[in-house]
């Protein structure tokens, strides 16, 4: 059915279109939402990317492979939307919170701590952390995902869990003064 559909955008159909553009929309705005971290940004690289689809549509060249193109091209979408920001934003610090009472909050904390992490990684390093871990797919799913040699994609998760171990051990050293003490 959804070749069906593709094979008709492809020939110049809106509504065929836009019946695929919802299909993956769900997942590539959860997509760009994870890799940008915001809402409102998450929103933009999916309709860039889903304009572009549209504009590049009839050189698809299998349709059966529309799901993972579009996905690569919300990958890209969210790497753009990135460097945009970054000319244009400045640099804030974030204020440190309180440590938490509860043992209940603690998971809060921990979320917290590697959002933290999370936001100090690139945006590609974000991109295949997200693709292999929240969508759970294979490192050569990744590869084809971002449009880079399974060995890129492999190095590419290596570096980021390693970016991200070191930006959450510096939050807990940033926390600790020199007798090990919560500050």
């Amino acid at each position: 059915m959804q070749r069906d559909l593709v094979v008709a955008a492809q020939a110049g159909d809106h509504e065929a279109f836009e019946a695929l553009a919802i299909s993956v929309g769900v997942n590539d705005i959860a997509l760009a939402r994870l890799i940008l971290r915001d809402v409102d940004r998450a929103q933009e690289a999916v309709q860039d990317s889903l304009v572009q689809a549209w504009r590049a549509l009839p050189q698809l060249r299998d349709p059966d492979r529309f799901d993972a193109w579009v996905r690569r091209l919300t990958v890209n979408a969210c790497s753009e939307v990135a460097r945009r920001e970054k000319r244009w934003s400045t640099k804030l610090t974030a204020v440190q919170p309180p440590e938490p009472v509860a043992d209940a909050t603690r998971g809060i904390a921990d979320r917290d701590q590697l959002e933290r992490g999370f936001r100090r990684l690139k945006p590609e390093q974000r991109a295949a952390i997200v693709l292999r871990y929240y969508f759970d797919l294979t490192v050569p799913q990744v590869a084809d995902a971002l449009g880079i040699p399974e060995g890129t994609a492999k190095s590419r998760l290596h570096h980021a869990m390693a970016a991200l171990r070191a930006a959450l051990d510096a939050d807990v050293r940033a926390s600790t003064d020199q007798w090990g003490r919560t500050a």
